[in-house]
């Protein structure tokens, strides 16, 4: 069994639509997933990984009562190879990679109901026309080709310009990613190069081609072995010359290469501080404002329109990907909110477990307000008790 037969069930229209299609106005809205290596580069991967990561950590949240089952899914299995953790890890990365990211439903049997998600990472898509309705036709880098109708299908995208459906390509990247390279090969000819002693001779003699060659493995034996352990070099009268040769690859200098990795840091929305996990509570904040909230954003509307109908979405359903940021402000911080929140009724007891990264407690979604204490859900009685002593 594929993977086609594993994440996508086969209709008779979508083995139809392989065979028989029409683009939209002559004009085929596709993408390919070859960006000249942007996963390669080490600071590129750097940057790509530490918003992946991050993202993993998002909680999906299933609000409203259509589709109870869905929290199950979405917190712990998407899909039969994966966890909530590598779906969304997977998915960021090659939205990061890509600039559009493919989620492809899992049905049940009779193919009514969705009941989890695949992040697709096809080689092309291309949204076409059959019968009138809108399908996304792709094709794996094994050969292997799939069709699904578009609107079963979420696609994230970003740098989101020409193209209708899919994000631009990383073209704009190109430039640093070659200077990155080249850096990297001048470092590494350069350490390859301090490891090595070239010199020029020249014999003041005419010498036969066999005998020179004697010459020099016999000068070479003597003086730049590991034999020669003196540091000295020692040439009889028979050399008229010899000179070393010194090798100075061309290294970018510390102002040229911040701009490099500057660039990268600009495209990627991220800055050295993320990347080392050196953030403060100022700098996650932003990271998270500009980086982390926009994806979860997105994949939240996303999901939405997948699960839920037109109907159901108005009744209120929708899935929200929400992250505790708590966990990354100061013990201080973390203090004041907990005193502020508890006391005014905004959060229970397990809610400020969650800051603090306890394990919740009986009776902790309880909410107090303060008089000294007292649960929220018996204020207007005790307050009636009051004035009624007065």
């Amino acid at each position: 069994m594929g993977i086609l037969d594993i994440f996508i069930p086969k209709k008779k229209e979508q083995v139809a639509i392989n065979s028989y299609f029409r683009t939209l106005n002559a004009y085929t809205p596709s993408f390919t997933t070859y960006d000249g290596g942007l996963y390669e580069m080490d600071l590129t991967r750097s940057a790509i990984h530490t918003f992946a990561n991050q993202v993993s950590k998002l909680k999906p949240e299933v609000t409203g009562k259509a589709r109870p089952e869905l929290n199950r899914i979405l917190q712990y299995k998407p899909n039969p190879i994966m966890d909530t953790t590598k779906f969304l890890y997977k998915l960021a990365t090659i939205l990061s990679v890509h600039n559009t990211a493919i989620i492809a439903p899992l049905f049940n049997k009779d193919e009514t109901k969705i009941i989890g998600l695949y992040p697709l990472l096809p080689s092309n898509a291309e949204v076409v026309e059959y019968r009138k309705k809108l399908w996304l036709r792709y094709r794996f880098i094994n050969g292997e080709v799939g069709a699904i109708e578009f609107d079963k299908v979420g696609i994230l995208n970003q740098y989101f310009y020409r193209d209708e459906f899919f994000g631009e390509s990383n073209g704009a990247m190109s430039n640093t990613l070659k200077l990155l390279d080249i850096q990297n090969q001048g470092m590494q000819d350069a350490i390859e190069q301090s490891a090595t002693i070239r010199f020029m001779a020249k014999i003041g003699q005419n010498v036969r081609p066999e005998d020179l060659k004697a010459e020099r493995d016999r000068f070479s034996q003597m003086n730049l072995s590991n034999e020669n352990r003196s540091g000295v070099m020692i040439f009889d009268a028979k050399y008229a010359d010899v000179q070393q040769i010194e090798s100075k690859p061309y290294l970018i200098d510390s102002d040229q290469m911040e701009s490099i990795k500057n660039n990268v840091f600009n495209y990627f929305g991220t800055n050295e501080n993320i990347l080392q996990n050196k953030f403060d509570e100022d700098g996650w904040n932003a990271y998270y404002e500009g980086k982390i909230e926009p994806f979860s954003t997105q994949l939240s509307l996303v999901l939405t329109n997948m699960f839920f109908s037109e109907r159901e979405k108005a009744e209120g359903n929708s899935i929200l990907l929400t992250a505790n940021r708590m966990q990354y402000a100061s013990n201080k911080t973390k203090l004041q909110v907990s005193t502020q929140l508890f006391d005014r009724g905004i959060l229970s007891t397990n809610d400020v477990m969650d800051i603090w990264n306890l394990p919740h407690v009986e009776d902790g979604d309880k909410r107090y307000i303060r008089r000294e204490y007292t649960g929220a859900e018996n204020l207007d009685n005790e307050l009636n008790e009051v004035d009624d002593e007065e």
